[in-house]
């Protein structure tokens, strides 16, 4: 054992190398060891602060990032810029707190805040040797490498060439299985981990000892929240030479990025196909109309001497013009989805709701529909547009409408949550397949069939709902109803002077 911390340091050590080098690792992992890089240089202890900040602002990244004396405020709105601020205080010394603050921060709350932490930790022990001089504390590098590797936001554990465990982070100690450390140094990882089949796990790190290559896999891993995606690498690592002595894995929590990606992905495709639409649609409106206006020249003057399948040939053009005007005002609909067209201001959605329910309430789909209204009490408003809110609501209870034949039940929910208010809608319908859940969204797609809809009505939907900074999800398991949920930011509170 008298030579393990030189190999905690040299495990550090390469930790930090391939932080710098490979782009593949997760963010957090990223943000913090470069942080504990630029508290552990050589420059003097204002310097050395300047540099994290630096690092901070850029990596997280943020509008700005500061450190200061006193009490620690509240998260919100920053009465200097009106920006969003997360802070956290540096757990040092009770008669001089110091608080990390972060101003306009683009990650989401949830992934910021470990970072933070993480930081803060690292932090609370190198302020006193700061403070006191590096004289008295002459492990001070050892100490932060240690401590970097148990504050990372991600799980990280080492084995040797013979699968035998010799790192086991915090934050592996606190996951999903929270294993003790002192349970598990030593042990081979096989018969630590059963969440993977042992032959198959003994394969990946066979993989990275034998091509040195990284290796990158995805797991879903089932609990009480519901499934977790895990994004793992398997990194090899160099003690001594060239030859591969260690494999380090960091596993990360990939579920709310995932999402994150989707619904991107779903907002660049609807730009996309906006823009194509906002620039054609005019111009295919001028001979649908021409169309038009011919055949209704054309039966005006043959009148009741038309043969019979003439009028049948007319009558056919004349529904065909019609259903192409349709398509062609939904698209335009759509291409203004995507834009911030009319007046946002502070909206009572209760009152956007009871429009939308008292404007369909003798809609041919909507007669036999049983509506359950469910209300919070003292909702605040929201900012927004009431009458493309209409529009997006009334998609989705005709589309409930639809799902249920017109005889089902709805129950429209609303609740707060955090900084949103949620408008929940939920149909008795037989549910929405799994295979066509990721679709639902997408302009153009239907279950209908071309003669009950074109499938732009859901995308018109999720476009008022981005253009709203809100969002928008369903759930469903094909059996048992869908749920769609809408969330949208409330006002922000002006704070008094």
């Amino acid at each position: 054992m008298a030579g393990r911390p030189q190999s905690v340091r040299g495990l550090a050590l390469q930790v930090r190398t391939l932080s710098a080098t490979v782009p593949l690792l997760a963010p957090p992992l990223a943000v913090v060891v470069g942080a504990a890089r630029a508290l552990g240089g050589d420059a003097v202890p204002a310097v050395r602060l300047r540099a994290l900040c630096e690092h901070l602002r850029n990596t997280l990244p943020a509008d700005e990032v500061r450190l200061r004396s006193g009490e620690r405020r509240m998260e919100g709105a920053s009465p200097e810029s009106g920006e969003d601020v997360h802070a956290v205080t540096v757990p040092w010394r009770s008669d001089r707190p110091v608080v990390l603050e972060v101003l306009g921060g683009r990650r989401p709350p949830a992934e910021l805040r470990p970072i933070l932490e993480a930081v803060a930790a690292l932090l609370a022990s190198v302020l006193p040797v700061m403070e006191s001089g590096p004289e008295d504390d002459p492990n001070v590098e050892r100490r932060l490498s240690r401590l970097t590797i148990d504050s990372l936001p991600v799980g990280l554990y080492v084995v040797d060439r013979d699968y035998r465990i010799v790192m086991w982070n915090r934050k592996r100690e606190t996951g999903t299985q929270g294993l003790r450390r002192a349970d598990v140094i030593g042990r081979q990882v096989m018969e630590v981990l059963h969440g993977q089949d042992a032959a198959s796990l003994q394969d990946e790190f066979d993989q990275v000892f034998r091509t040195g290559e990284i290796h990158h896999s995805e797991q879903e891993v089932s609990g009480e929240d519901g499934a977790r995606l895990y994004h793992t690498s398997r990194l090899p690592m160099r003690l001594d030479g060239d030859a591969i002595t260690h494999v380090i894995t960091i596993g990360e929590d990939a579920t709310d990025t995932r999402a994150l990606q989707r619904a991107m992905h779903q907002t660049e495709k609807l730009a996309a196909v906006g823009q194509l639409a906002a620039g054609v649609m005019h111009e295919i409106n001028n001979p649908l109309a021409t169309i038009g206006a011919c055949v209704a020249a054309i039966s005006s003057r043959l009148g009741s001497a038309a043969e019979p399948v003439v009028r049948e040939y007319l009558d056919i053009i004349e529904s065909e013009v019609i259903r192409c005007t349709n398509i062609v005002d939904g698209l335009l609909d759509f291409s203004r989805a995507g834009r911030s067209s009319g007046t946002f201001e502070p909206t009572d959605v209760h009152e956007c709701l009871e429009r939308t329910l008292y404007l369909l309430k003798h809609h041919q789909r909507f007669r036999r529909l049983d509506v359950v209204r469910e209300f919070a009490a003292d909702l605040p408003k929201i900012q927004g547009n009431s009458e493309r809110l209409i529009q997006a609501v009334m998609a989705i209870l005709l589309n409930a409408a639809d799902a249920t034949g017109g005889r089902g039940r709805v129950v429209v929910r609303t609740l707060r949550e955090g900084k949103s208010v949620v408008i929940e809608f939920h149909d008795d319908g037989p549910g929405i397949p799994q295979d066509v859940l990721p679709k639902i969204f997408e302009p153009f797609y239907t279950t209908k069939g071309p003669a009950r809809g074109t499938g732009l009505g859901l995308a018109i939907c999720y476009g008022i709902v981005a253009d709203h900074h809100g969002r928008l999800d369903v759930r469903s398991d094909g059996v048992h109803g869908t749920q769609f949920r809408m969330a949208l930011p409330v006002v922000r509170e002006e704070r008094s002077p």
